[in-house]
């Protein structure tokens, strides 16, 4: 409860006029004191009152592509059985306050709102509860409660086509990916000896009953399989503003769902990691893509909300380097647990100088690639040993110059 500055002003003039009334025995000015706080304590009864108010939101949908559209269906009612309302209300939609009308709300009436939520920018909107203000009808003190519970609007950062992704030197079984020699692990199929073929493979029984020698055949069953690292590090983005928003951390989300989607395309498993820690694997999108909305710029360790599975499952999240840059014990976790063959490193401008530290890792990772944001010509290193770097000045960018690597 909060009184306004009227209500304040009558409060003070309420103490002086009794004070004066009462200390110098002028009878009129008790009555005008004594009424200055009648109106107070009527003013604070009437804002007391509770409203007896069910509240449904809907919101339909609730996971988004940056710029598409989500609407918010509110409806409000009146369970009381005797007394209507007339109240100011406010639906909380993310920053803003969406004025939501309820006059003249009868006894066991409803009443329905529709709004747009804001999907500009990528990131979780939260809606909701619903503030009621309670004001007096003299203005002097305000009262404001919550209703409903709240509800939240994942917006997923923008997708942009890629033509192919890395595959680095696995290969399924099933011939989407032919990049290693035959002869490993599991069988395939008997064909005809050429020259050059082990003896060891030779299947003589097969070799006894059609007269000419026949080679077993394996193939490596295991699919290749992409590691994606965002750099959330707020270091990384030099561009960032009071609110930690970045419009490069924007774009290497971008390219990160960009990634992710077509590894999904491909039917190519990927693991989504983000270096403060917390990442997404599994065969679903919205857990890549919702970590990815909820993704923040800051220090230390602390990702968005640990780790994530294809059944939506948070965990605890990784250490993020505690006492240190959360980069190096990623970095760390990456080397000793092998997670792929394939490592997309992607980053901002002050995240460059890190680029050394991501090509260590070229012994666990045959393939390594890193997209810096931002960075103008000259600004990349480009003689990194086994690290391929593609700079980009948005996440369109970054798709254009993927599509231009001649082959992964």
């Amino acid at each position: 409860m909060r009184l306004t500055s009227r209500g304040a002003g009558l409060s003070a003039a309420a103490t002086v006029l009794l004070a004066v009334g009462f200390g110098f025995q002028y009878a009129q000015l008790t009555v005008l004191g004594t009424a200055a706080v009648a109106a107070v304590l009527f003013g604070f009864a009437y804002v007391w009152w509770r409203p007896r108010l069910t509240v449904r939101r809907a919101v339909d949908p609730d996971r988004v592509m940056r710029g598409e559209s989500s609407t918010v269906t509110l409806t409000v009612g009146n369970s009381s059985r005797l007394r209507g309302a007339t109240l100011v209300a406010h639906d909380r939609c993310g920053p803003a306050a969406v004025p939501v009308p309820l006059l003249r709300l009868k006894a066991g009436g409803t009443t329905t709102a529709s709004y747009p939520v804001p999907t500009a920018r990528r990131g979780v909107v939260e809606i909701g509860p619903l503030r009621v203000v309670r004001r007096d009808p003299l203005g002097l003190l305000t009262l404001a409660r919550g209703y409903g519970g709240v509800s939240k609007v994942w917006v997923y950062p923008t997708v942009h086509h890629l033509s192919a992704v890395p595959t680095g030197v696995m290969r399924s079984l099933d011939g989407r990916v032919d990049r290693v020699p035959h002869g490993s692990i599991t069988f395939d199929t008997l064909r005809e000896y050429v020259v050059g073929d082990e003896l060891r493979h030779v299947h003589w029984r097969t070799t006894a009953r059609v007269g000419e020698l026949m080679v077993r055949e394996h193939l490596d069953t295991s699919l290749p399989r992409l590691v994606v690292l965002l750099d959330d590090r707020l270091a990384a983005y030099p561009d960032a503003d009071r609110a930690q928003a970045s419009e490069h951390f924007e774009s290497a989300c971008e390219a990160a769902a960009s990634i992710v989607m077509a590894a999904f395309r491909e039917e190519l498993p990927v693991t989504l990691r983000l270096a403060r820690g917390g990442h997404a694997a599994g065969r679903d999108t919205r857990a890549y893509l919702d970590l990815l909305a909820e993704a923040t710029l800051a220090t230390g360790s602390g990702g968005a909300d640990g780790d994530r599975s294809a059944d939506g499952d948070g965990g605890r999240g990784g250490d993020g380097g505690r006492g240190g840059d959360p980069l190096d014990a990623t970095v760390a976790q990456l080397r000793t647990r092998r997670a792929g063959d394939t490592l997309v490193y992607l980053t901002g401008p002050g995240g460059v100088a890190d680029l050394g530290r991501v090509g260590t890792l070229r012994a666990a990772y045959p393939s390594l690639v890193a997209g810096a944001f931002g960075t103008a010509d000259g600004e990349v290193p480009t003689a990194l040993p086994g690290l391929q770097v593609l700079a980009a000045a948005d996440g369109a960018d970054f798709a254009a110059a993927w599509d231009g690597v001649g082959a992964w």
